[in-house]
C-alpha cells in the first residue's frame, strides 16, 4: 500500500490520534508533523493535501504522530522552532524557544548595545537574535550545560554568528570577566512546587536545570541582582523573564542592588513578563 494514501489522509488519522492521545493541538500539531515529513514548507501544506504521501512521509509521519501522542513537543520531533522569525535548532537539552520570550528581545532591542551578556542561553534564541538584529554587536552566552552550549553552538553556526559570539560553560557569573552594556537573562524561575501542575510537554520533556532553581523559583534572580553590578558599564541595561507573579519581587531585588529605573512589562497575553533596569551613570552609587 506503500505510496497510496493521499497526504490529506495521513492528515486526518494524524489528527484522530493525537485527539485520542488526548493532545489538545492535536490538528495544528499533525500539520506541522505532516510538513515536516514530507518536506512541504508548513504554509504550502493546503495546496498538497490532494497528493499521493509518497513512501517518506508514509513512514516518518507515523512516528512523528506516535512522538507526540507520548507529549513530546513537536519543536522536539522536527528539531526546529521559529522565534523571531529564525528557526533555531532544538533538542531535550534546552527549553522550547517561547513566543512570550520575543518581549524580552524587543525590549532589548528598544536601547542601544554593543556588548551584550545572556545568561543561561540555552538555544542562543535571544543572544543569537539580538546579535542577528544588531551586526555591530558582539556578545557572550553562558549556561552550566555544556549540550544546551552545543545546541547554541550550532545555531550560532547556522546564523554566521561565530565570529561574534563567545560560549561559555558558566554557573552564573563564575567565568565572565568582562563588563556589557546589555544583560539579558530567561532564567530558571519555576517553583519546587509549581512543577507537579506543569504540562506533560514541559514536565516530562524539557531539562529540569533549565525550568526551576528547587526551590522557590527567585535563586536565579538573587545570583544575577547581585553580581550584574559588577558585569554592567554605568548605564547599562538588565533585562530579565521572569514568571507572571514575579514582578514584585525580582524589581526589589533589582533596587536593593541600586538599579534605577525599574520597569515591569507584560506579554501579549497581558501577562506581567519582562522586569527591566539600568545601572546608575555614577558607578559609586552602585552595587558591585
Amino acid at each position: 500500500m506503500s505510496g497510496q494514501p493521499t497526504l490529506a489522509h495521513l492528515l486526518q488519522s494524524g489528527i484522530g490520534a493525537l485527539k485520542l492521545a488526548g493532545i489538545e493541538s492535536a490538528a495544528a500539531d499533525a500539520r506541522i508533523l505532516l510538513a515536516d515529513a514530507a518536506g512541504i514548507a508548513p504554509d504550502r501544506l493546503n495546496l498538497h493535501l490532494p497528493d499521493r504521501a509518497g513512501e517518506l512521509a508514509e513512514t516518518i509521519f507515523p512516528l512523528h504522530i506516535a512522538a507526540r501522542a507520548q507529549f513530546q513537543p513537536v519543536s522536539q520531533i522536527i528539531g526546529r522552532r521559529m522565534f523571531w522569525g529564525r528557526d533555531f535548532i532544538v533538542t531535550r537539552d534546552t527549553l522550547d524557544p517561547r513566543p512570550e520570550t520575543e518581549t524580552l528581545v524587543a525590549e532589548a532591542l528598544r536601547g542601544s548595545f554593543t556588548r551584550v551578556l545572556d545568561i543561561g542561553t540555552g538555544t542562543g534564541c535571544i543572544l543569537l537574535t539580538l546579535l542577528a538584529e544588531r551586526p555591530q554587536a558582539v556578545g557572550i552566552g553562558t549556561d552550566i550545560s555544556q549540550k544546551a552550549l552545543d545546541v547554541a553552538t550550532r545555531n550560532a553556526r547556522a546564523f554566521e554568528l561565530e565570529g561574534r559570539v563567545r560560549l561559555v560553560q558558566s554557573d552564573w557569573f563564575s567565568a565572565v570577566g568582562s563588563r556589557f552594556d546589555l544583560i539579558v537573562s530567561n532564567p530558571p524561575y519555576i517553583a519546587a512546587d509549581e512543577m507537579a501542575g506543569l504540562s506533560p510537554d514541559v514536565q516530562e520533556w524539557e531539562p529540569h536545570l533549565a525550568l526551576t532553581d528547587g526551590a522557590d523559583g527567585l535563586g536565579a534572580y538573587r545570583a544575577i541582582a547581585l553580581g550584574a553590578g559588577a558585569r554592567l558599564m554605568a548605564g547599562g541595561r538588565i533585562v530579565l523573564e521572569i514568571g507572571p507573579t514575579q514582578g514584585a519581587a525580582v524589581s526589589r531585588l533589582l533596587a536593593a542592588q541600586g538599579f534605577l529605573g525599574i520597569r515591569i512589562l507584560p506579554d501579549f497575553d497581558g501577562r506581567d513578563r519582562v522586569v527591566c533596569a539600568h545601572k546608575p551613570l555614577d558607578t559609586g552609587n552602585c552595587a558591585s
